[in-house]
């Protein structure tokens, strides 16, 4: 019998206590065409149905075996919810946005959060299925549940030409518009945990060095962090696609419990950086090895996380829905074959 369950793992991995084995999950989304099939829970309607997003999110857990549960599947969310135009999207591609709000930097100033934002048709479908989710696994199994950051959302709400353009010539906008946005941000998390989720991830890849200077993150979008971290009442954490390294010093000293690392982040380089000041976790190639690649490449590079201290096995990003599942299982005999030497 183990001594922990999914659960208390978890949570002791996110605190840096002691474990009996890593365990192994995914704090990005898990939805798969395999797991649709065997589930009945499709896209899009799994993005708009909390009992299908929650069948969906099942599977990931009773089918491919993460050790935890995780919704919703898609980044737009927010975005929709704050004023932009969604596409739902099919089977095998997620809803994405097609018009935005903010094409001038006047419009910046119509940007507010709404008093329904937690009854708005995206966010009441994500807060219900958490809630379905943790009836359905109740304290043995982590819920985490995924939000786009304030970065992110800006990207989206006035067009990433703008987002870019608008941080070297007028940074003051950008900052404005990414202020309002964390308050929503903050709302909706604090919702997400009350009505179940063990954590959040909060996804921010347009905030990392691969999209703008480590500069321009230290003024402006850093103290929007420690606000979301200060006042989110949970445990929290950060992905962020890409080459991370730049910022991860910053990072560790913002007040997230995990950071969710892509495969060009060096774990062993990461974990010098950090130190014991956050988790890491990740970070398997989504793409290039658990799609392309077959199970006994998955385990090799599963295995070298281990090797290079990951706190949390997990896939570096997202899955990609026409990821084998057989691949996804790899990643537990990888851990458990590196446990039990």
């Amino acid at each position: 019998m183990n001594e922990f369950t999914f659960n208390t793992r978890f949570k002791r991995a996110l605190k840096g206590e002691s474990l009996d084995m890593v365990p192994v999950c995914s704090v990005t989304q898990t939805g798969t065409v395999e797991l649709m099939e065997m589930t009945g829970a499709y896209w899009p309607q799994a993005n708009y149905d909390a009992s299908k997003m929650a069948a969906l999110a099942l599977g990931g857990h009773e089918i491919a075996g993460f050790e935890n549960v995780r919704c919703p599947f898609c980044t737009t969310v927010l975005a929709e919810t704050l004023g932009c135009t969604v596409a739902e999207g099919s089977i095998d591609i997620q809803p994405y946005v097609t018009d935005f709000p903010c094409k001038k930097k006047k419009d910046v100033k119509n940007i507010s959060v709404p008093d329904s934002l937690l009854e708005s048709r995206r966010t009441s479908v994500v807060l219900d299925a958490v809630g379905i989710l943790k009836e359905h696994v109740g304290e043995d199994v982590p819920v985490v549940a995924g939000l786009v950051g304030p970065a992110g959302l800006a990207s989206m709400l006035a067009g990433m030409k703008n987002y870019l353009m608008w941080f070297v010539t007028n940074p003051e906008v950008v900052e404005e518009l990414m202020g309002t946005l964390n308050e929503a941000c903050i709302e909706y998390a604090n919702g997400l945990l009350e009505r179940g989720a063990d954590a959040v991830t909060l996804i921010d890849s347009e905030a990392g060095p691969d999209i703008i200077a480590p500069q321009m993150f230290e003024t402006s979008v850093f103290p929007l962090y420690r606000k979301f971290c200060r006042e989110v009442t949970g445990l929290k954490i950060l992905h962020m696609c890409g080459d991370a390294t730049a910022v991860l010093d910053s990072l560790a000293n913002v007040g997230f419990d995990g950071i969710s690392i892509e495969e060009k982040v060096s774990v062993s380089f990461a974990k010098e950086i950090v130190g014991n000041r956050v988790r890491l976790i990740g970070n398997v190639s989504p793409s290039d090895t658990l799609l392309a690649k077959g199970p006994d490449e998955v385990m090799i590079e599963a295995r070298a996380c281990l090797e290079d201290g990951i706190d949390i096995l997990a896939p570096g990003c997202g899955l990609a829905p026409h990821t084998p599942l057989e691949n996804i299982k790899a990643l537990f005999r990888a851990r458990d074959e590196y446990c039990s030497l």
